[in-house]
């Protein structure tokens, strides 16, 4: 899929830092580069030989998934979902806490059967799909493992690094691999002029990925004017500490339910180049990118190009505290 972006986003992406199957083997050398290409030709045929098998049998396990929220969003929920779609019942390992993102319009589960991994994320943190886990969670997924080979049905270990990062997540923008179910018929419960905020914690680093930090009150206050309820939002380890106050409302949770409803609610999502962005992408609701530095947004590219896959609704960007404010004021005009 040819990835199109704007001419203002042109300034804020890396030029070819997009993190396809061949950006892995540039800097190697020629023995380097064969070896890697055993390992591309050897991913490939482990996923279209998954693929084929569990449309066949309609049936198949995979996971574990252990990593960040955008990982979780833009490479194994589609694709999770594309499976339900096409009639396959999933027997998944992953997150417990995103269950609430595994359902279809109708709210039902998209998993068949599940085994469910643990929060753990105040314990350590995450890292794509490489996240070393605590001894009990690794000993449920070595569980998973067991019961998924011994299956003899169709089963792709995701915890696999170089099938997982080059190969998988890339063979996935092909037409048809991947669905987006509307959450919004599910979890919508009110008409109301909300925004939603998702305050990474406060901390001295920079990164060139999120930027530098915000002060998250401050922005809820700037806005707070322009809607009925500003809702503070997402996982409490990953989260600033904040207080309400009048209507700036803190509702940090592990439980996914309470972000997608306040989500589905609001007009608008304001967060740091996280996966938080791409919840949108779920719910139809218009994304706000504040990123705190000067551009480009390392990342930023592959952030563009995978969420092209499922939504052809844009993101837009904030570089300071103005910019948000003028953001906020032509959403307000275009009501």
């Amino acid at each position: 899929m040819k990835l199109e972006v704007t001419d203002m986003e042109q300034k804020y992406i890396i030029p070819n830092g997009a993190t396809t199957i061949w950006y892995g083997q540039k800097n190697l050398n020629v023995f380097g580069k064969l070896h890697y290409l055993k390992i591309i030709l050897k991913a490939k045929k482990e996923i279209n030989e998954f693929y084929s098998k569990a449309l066949k049998e309609k049936e198949c396990y995979y996971g574990p998934f252990k990593g960040e929220f955008g990982h979780f969003l833009l490479h194994n929920l589609p694709f999770l979902s594309n499976l339900h779609k096409k009639g396959v019942k999933i027997h998944y390992c992953g997150m417990e806490l995103h269950k609430g993102f595994l359902v279809d319009e109708k709210g039902n589960s998209i998993i068949h059967k599940y085994y469910p991994l643990r929060d753990f994320f105040a314990e350590v943190p995450s890292s794509s799909n490489e996240t070393i886990p605590p001894a009990d969670v690794q000993k449920d997924i070595e569980a998973f493992y067991l019961i998924a080979k011994k299956s003899g049905r169709a089963f792709l270990d995701i915890a696999d690094k170089n099938m997982y990062w080059y190969v998988f997540r890339n063979w996935q923008l092909k037409e048809g691999r991947q669905y987006v179910y509307n959450i919004k018929k599910v979890y919508k419960t009110a008409n109301e002029n909300s925004c939603v905020i998702f305050p990474r914690k406060k901390g001295n680093a920079v990164t060139l990925n999120n930027g530098g930090p915000w002060d998250y009150m401050k922005i809820a206050k700037l806005v707070e004017p322009y809607f009925d309820k500003v809702y503070i939002t997402g996982h409490p380890s990953m989260s600033a500490e904040i207080e309400s106050d009048g209507k700036v409302e803190v509702c940090l949770s592990t439980d996914n339910r309470v972000v997608i409803e306040k989500c589905c609610n609001a007009n608008l999502i304001i967060s740091q180049h996280s996966g938080a962005v791409h919840i949108g992408c779920y719910t139809n609701t218009n994304v706000l990118l504040i990123f705190n530095g000067e551009p480009p947004i390392l990342g930023l590219i592959d952030t563009l190009r995978f969420r092209k896959n499922l939504t052809q609704q844009p993101l837009h960007y904030a570089f300071n505290e103005q910019q948000i404010l003028d953001h906020i004021k032509t959403l307000s005009l275009s009501k």
